[in-house]
């Protein structure tokens, strides 16, 4: 399908890409806690214990900032979430805290050291990641909005597919499912399990839900079909899981890794057929506003994708703001 020297150069710089320079939204967990006082309450027992509760949450602000070493764990340093991060050190007063730089993998590596030594740690965060699958770890709330709204990822067809072949048209139409799906073959990826091998196993051990995908499918022999993506694992993961349930069918499903620009540009001219991996509307925006009239948006297929700081659960934080040392 496509014009070959083009190809090989979209193909080069979509190796490139990695998932942490997504601009997608972000969100978090929430825990509230609500408190009373009885009837016979005297006003200087409140005062009292205002005063004790305002120091206890001092002291624990303090602490937690020591703990941290004043040290978030990043990522590389031109990720879109480590310049969220920074603008979040500036909105809510943490210049004393440092963003160490690193790399996906060894930001990852550091968070598992500190869980296994159930030691506090702080590290830039991102959904879909494997990460979430494998630790219990929390998105810390934002209620300054620093990481944005979180992001959902669409499924798109070039125009004419629907009546080229309606039966792959009707299973990217009905292809939808969570995080924790996802999670389930990024995370057995991660573990050196081979992608095309990872999406077998997941789609097998999920009969019912991919029975909803090929509802009213019928079978085909062997027609040709060809799927765009970019190469980040959130997006391998799903293509491969689309291809595996698209060749159980009778499709012929060829797999091309693009960067996102050439993905959207080359879905718009026919030279491919569909894609499951649209981030919007932050992420992918531009190239919807560039080349979305000539291409159809088949709607979301994973709703929550989103950037943030996030902790292990056993830290006693629940904000940002949580770690601002006391004054």
């Amino acid at each position: 399908m496509f014009n070959v020297n083009w190809k090989k150069v979209g193909m080069t710089l979509g190796l490139s890409l990695t998932l942490v320079a997504a601009g997608c939204g972000g969100g978090g967990d929430s825990q509230e806690e609500a408190s009373g006082t009885t009837p016979s309450s005297s006003e200087s027992s409140s005062s009292s214990s205002t005063s004790e509760e305002a120091s206890t949450t001092e002291q624990t602000s303090t602490n937690v900032a020591e703990e941290l070493d004043y040290t978030i764990t990043g990522i590389d340093p031109g990720a879109g979430v480590m310049a969220s991060t920074q603008t979040a050190i500036e909105e809510y007063g943490l210049e004393d805290f440092e963003i160490q730089s690193s790399s996906g993998a060894a930001m990852t590596k550091a968070l598992e050291t500190a869980i296994e030594n159930e030691e506090p740690i702080v590290v830039t965060a991102w959904q879909p990641h494997w990460k979430f699958t494998k630790f219990d770890i929390k998105y810390l709330e934002d209620p300054k909005g620093v990481f944005g709204e979180d992001e959902t990822i669409h499924t798109m067809v070039r125009k004419g597919l629907e009546e080229d072949m309606p039966n792959a048209y009707t299973l990217l139409d009905q292809f939808n499912w969570t995080l924790d799906d996802m999670g389930e073959v990024m995370l057995a990826v991660e573990e050196g399990t081979p992608v095309e091998e990872a999406a077998r196993t997941w789609v097998d051990e999920n009969e019912e839900l991919v029975s909803e995908w090929k509802e009213g499918v019928e079978e085909v022999d062997g027609k040709d079909i060809e799927l765009l993506y970019v190469t980040w694992v959130s997006e391998v993961a799903s293509t491969n899981v689309v291809k595996t349930v698209l060749e159980d069918v009778g499709f012929n499903v060829t797999l091309t890794s693009l960067q996102p620009q050439f993905m959207f540009s080359g879905l718009a001219e026919g030279e491919g057929d569909g894609l499951v991996a649209a981030w919007l509307p932050v992420t992918h925006g531009q190239y919807i506003d560039q080349f979305g009239d000539e291409i159809v948006d088949l709607g979301g297929n994973l709703e929550g994708a989103s950037i943030g700081l996030a902790v292990p659960s056993y830290m006693d934080i629940d904000s940002i703001e949580d770690l601002m040392p006391a004054e």
